[in-house]
C-alpha cells in the first residue's frame, strides 16, 4: 500500500483524496497488474469490520462499534496498511475454500445408510491424532461468525497488530468519555486485560503445530488425504507447521504461489507431482488470484 501523498505548499489532501491518489500511484507503478475485484474488496472490508467489532467488545461491550466503523470509513481506518494484509489473506483463503466447496461431491450424512449397506458406528476412544485434528477444526471454526461469514479470530492476530488496534479503538472511545476520568482509567485497564488474555489464547498456528506433531511420520499420508478431501485448512496447517511458519503466512504463500513454485513450497510434505495436481487445478480456477512476486507476507503486514 502506498504511503500518503502530499504536495508542497498546499494543505494535506483529505483521506479520501489520499486513498484515490494512492490507488492511482499503485496503478502507475504496475499498470499490467490485476486489480482487486468487488468480491475481494467486500470480503476484506467485511473481515475488517467484524475484527473491529470483536476488538471493541474486548474493551467494552457497550462500545458503539457500528458508529466507530462508520466514522473510520469516513475519516480513514487507523493502521489501514496493517489490517489490509491480514484481511486480504483471510479473504483469499475463504474464496479458495468456498470455490472448492462448490465443486466438491457432497459426502453422506453421518449416521445415514448408503447404497453399500448400513452405516458403521465409530467405536473406541479418539486417538491423539483425531483429537489434534478436532482442535484444529475448532480453531478454524472461530474464524467464522454466526452466519458463516469469514473473520479473524483474536487468537490468530499478531500481538503488535492486536495491541495497536486496541489502542486505536480505545482512543476513539476515549474521545467520547474524556470528561469521565473513571471511564478513561477503565479503558486503560481493559486494554491491558485484553492483551493478557490474547497471550493465553491458542489459535490456528498452535493448533497446526499440535496436529503436525500428532501426525508424526504419517505426514505425507495425512497431506495426501487432506488434498483428496480438499481439506485446505488441514493442508495449510501441516505445511505451516512443517516449516515453522504462521498459518496465515503459509496460507497466503500458497495462494499466491506460481504453479512451478508449489513443489518447493510444499517440499516438507514429501508429496509427488500427482498429489500436487488437485492443488494446482483448484488454484487455477480461483479468479483474480494474486501471484506472488517474492515478498514476504509477514514483512508486508509488519510495515
Amino acid at each position: 500500500m502506498s504511503e500518503s501523498l502530499s504536495f508542497p505548499g498546499i494543505e494535506p489532501p483529505s483521506p479520501t483524496l489520499s486513498a484515490r491518489l494512492g490507488e492511482l500511484a499503485d496503478y502507475f507503478a504496475a499498470p499490467a497488474a490485476g486489480r482487486l475485484t468487488e468480491e475481494q474488496r467486500a470480503l476484506s472490508l467485511g473481515i475488517a469490520r467484524r475484527l473491529v467489532a470483536d476488538v471493541a467488545a474486548r474493551i467494552d461491550p457497550a462500545v458503539d462499534s457500528g458508529g466507530l466503523w462508520a466514522e473510520w470509513l469516513r475519516s480513514g481506518v487507523p493502521g489501514a496498511a496493517r489490517l489490509a494484509g491480514i484481511c486480504f489473506a483471510r479473504a483469499e483463503e475463504h474464496r479458495w475454500r468456498a470455490l472448492s466447496a462448490e465443486r466438491a461431491v457432497p459426502a453422506p450424512l453421518a449416521g445415514e445408510p448408503d447404497e453399500e449397506g448400513p452405516a458403521i458406528e465409530a467405536v473406541g476412544p479418539m486417538t491423539a491424532r483425531d483429537q489434534a485434528y478436532l482442535t484444529l477444526r475448532i480453531a478454524d471454526r472461530r474464524r467464522f461468525d454466526a452466519y458463516g461469514q469469514p473473520k479473524l479470530a483474536i487468537a490468530d492476530l499478531d500481538r503488535e497488530i492486536f495491541r495497536a488496534l486496541l489502542h486505536d479503538v480505545a482512543a476513539w472511545q476515549l474521545a467520547a468519555v474524556s470528561i469521565d476520568t473513571g471511564r478513561a482509567m477503565d479503558l486503560g485497564g481493559a486494554v491491558r486485560q485484553a492483551v493478557e488474555q490474547q497471550s493465553d489464547a491458542s489459535g490456528m498456528t498452535a493448533a497446526a503445530m499440535a496436529y503436525h506433531d500428532a501426525v508424526g511420520d504419517a505426514l505425507p499420508e495425512a497431506a495426501r488425504a487432506a488434498i483428496a478431501a480438499h481439506d485446505w485448512p488441514a493442508l495449510i496447517a501441516l505445511a505451516a507447521a512443517a516449516q515453522r511458519r504462521d498459518y496465515a503466512d503459509m496460507a497466503l504463500a500458497l495462494l499466491t504461489a506460481e504453479t512451478a513454485a508449489l513443489p518447493s513450497l510444499l517440499a516438507p510434505l514429501q508429496l509427488d507431482r500427482d498429489a500436487l495436481a488437485p492443488i494446482e487445478a483448484s488454484l487455477a480456477m480461483l479468479a483474480s488470484r494474486a501471484v506472488s512476486d517474492g515478498h514476504s507476507f509477514a514483512a508486508e503486514a509488519g510495515r
